[in-house]
C-alpha cells in the first residue's frame, strides 16, 4: 500500500476531518514504562492537535527496535487485529520515527496508514506556517525527511529489477524520483536562502537595542504571556505549535527601549530536519541578548520539558545567556497540588521553597506567575527591566547615558 502522506502539497498532511487513530510506544533499553507513558501523553496531544482522536494505546518492551516492524511481529500481528475489529481507526501512529521499509511493512500488514512521530509533527508544522518563510522550512524539513526513506516507500514502482526482459537504458522510477526530490531540495534552500537575507537585513536594522526572546517549550503559554507584555495580539492557542512564525515587537518599559521577541516552541525528539529548516527563526534566539525561558508549573513533567529545552539551547550555543526562568500557569499548579485548607501564610510559604528550590535545582533565577490571571506580571516586568537595564550598560553604554 502506497504511504497517503503527501508533501509539497497546498493540502499537505492528513485529513481535515476527524479521524481515529491508535498509538504505539516502545519501551526500550534504558527507559523506564513512565517515561514512555508520558511519551505517550504528548503523542496523543500532538495527535489530537493535528486532527485526530486516539481510541488505543499499545506499549511494547523490547531491547532494541525491530527491523521490519519496529514492534515485533507478535505486537504488530495483535495491532493489526485490533485495527480490523475497528473499522473507524484509519491510522496507527508510532511514536517513534520508522524506516520508508518499515512503514511499507505495516501498511501491508494493518491497511491503513502508518505515522511516525517526526511525519506527525511536520504535518502540524504544514499546518501552521502561515508566512513564506514557514512554508519554505516546513516543505524543506519534510522534503529532507522523505529522501532516505524513498527506497522502503517506493519500491514498488522500480521498473528495473534484473532477470530477463528488464535491462535497458535510462534511470529507474526510484532514482527519477530521487532526482526530483534532490531538486527540489536544492531550490528550496535557495529560496530560504534569499528569505534569511532579508531577515537578516531586518536584524541588522535592530543592532542598537537589547533583544530578549521568549523560549520554552511548546504549549506553555509564551504567545499568551507576549500579548500581555506588550499589549498585542499574537495568536494564542491551547494546542501544540499554535505559532510558528516568529514576531518580534517594541516594548519600552519606564522609557527604556527593547525588542521582545516570540519564538516557536521546542518539544522532545524534534525531528533533526526541522531544526536545520528553521535555522533562521532560531537565529532570533542566538542573536538575542537576554531569555525568558517560560514554563508550565502545571504540568507533571515540567522538569523534564526544562531539561530538553536547556539541551537544545546548548546545542545552539545560547547557555551562558542571562535567563530567567518564568514558570508560568501556578494558579493551576495550586489547583491540582495544593490542600483547600491550606492559607494564605501556607501557600506563601510553600511557594517561596518552591521557587528556591527551582533555582537551585536548574541553577537559574526563577519566577512564579499567571498569564491567564495576570498574577505577579507586575513583579516579571520590574525584573524584567532590571535586567534589560544591565544589559544595555554593559552592550550599549554609550545609550545608557543618555537616560
Amino acid at each position: 500500500m502506497a504511504n497517503e502522506w503527501n508533501v509539497g502539497q497546498k493540502e499537505s498532511g492528513l485529513k481535515q476531518e476527524t479521524e481515529y487513530a491508535v498509538i504505539v510506544g516502545v519501551v526500550q533499553r534504558g527507559q523506564t514504562e513512565e517515561q514512555v507513558t508520558e511519551y505517550l501523553d504528548e503523542l496523543e496531544f500532538l495527535a489530537l492537535t493535528a486532527g485526530a482522536v486516539t481510541v488505543k494505546r499499545f506499549l511494547q518492551k523490547l531491547d532494541h527496535p525491530d527491523n521490519r516492524t519496529f514492534v515485533g511481529s507478535g505486537k504488530a500481528k495483535e495491532i493489526a487485529d485490533y485495527v480490523d475489529q475497528h473499522e473507524d481507526v484509519s491510522m496507527v501512529i508510532f511514536d517513534d520515527d520508522l524506516s520508508g521499509k518499515q512503514v511499507n511493512i505495516l501498511e501491508e500488514e494493518m491497511k491503513v496508514k502508518i505515522i511516525d512521530r517526526s511525519t506527525l509533527i511536520l504535518d502540524i508544522f504544514a499546518r501552521r506556517a502561515q508566512t513564506a518563510q514557514a512554508k519554505t522550512q516546513v516543505e524543506l524539513a519534510q522534503m529532507q525527511y522523505l529522501l532516505p526513506r524513498l527506497r522502503g516507500l517506493w519500491t514498488h514502482l522500480e521498473r528495473q529489477r534484473g532477470g530477463i526482459g528488464m535491462r535497458g537504458p535510462g534511470e529507474t522510477e526510484i532514482e527519477t524520483d530521487r532526482r526530483i526530490v534532490r531538486d527540489k531540495i536544492s531550490k528550496l534552500k535557495k529560496d530560504l536562502e534569499k528569505i534569511d537575507k532579508q531577515a537578516e537585513t531586518r536584524r541588522k536594522g535592530r543592532d542598537a537595542m537589547v533583544r530578549v526572546a521568549l523560549v520554552g517549550y511548546t504549549n506553555v503559554g509564551k504567545s499568551t504571556l507576549m500579548n500581555l507584555l506588550t499589549k498585542s495580539d499574537v495568536f494564542a492557542e491551547d494546542k501544540l505549535f499554535a505559532t510558528l512564525d516568529t514576531t518580534v515587537r517594541k516594548v519600552a518599559y519606564e522609557g527604556i527601549p527593547f525588542l521582545l521577541t516570540d519564538t516557536v516552541g521546542f518539544i522532545r525528539k524534534l525531528p533533526h530536519h526541522l531544526i536545520e529548516s528553521f535555522r533562521s527563526t532560531l537565529d532570533e534566539v542566538k542573536e538575542s541578548d537576554i531569555l525568558l525561558h517560560v514554563v508550565d508549573v502545571a504540568h507533571p513533567q515540567y522538569d523534564d520539558q526544562i531539561r530538553t529545552v536547556q539541551e537544545l539551547l546548548k546545542e545552539m550555543d545560547c547557555q551562558n545567556k542571562p535567563t530567567l526562568l518564568v514558570f508560568n500557569k501556578i494558579d493551576l499548579f495550586r489547583e491540582r497540588n495544593y490542600d483547600m485548607y491550606l492559607d494564605a501564610a501556607g501557600r506563601e510559604e510553600v511557594e517561596s521553597d518552591l521557587t528556591q528550590g527551582l533555582q537551585a535545582e536548574f541553577g537559574q533565577e526563577a519566577l512564579l506567575i499567571s498569564a491567564h490571571s495576570k498574577e505577579n506580571l507586575d513583579v516579571l516586568r520590574k525584573r524584567l527591566t532590571e535586567m534589560v537595564k544591565e544589559e544595555y550598560q554593559q552592550t550599549y553604554p554609550y545609550i545608557a547615558k543618555q537616560w
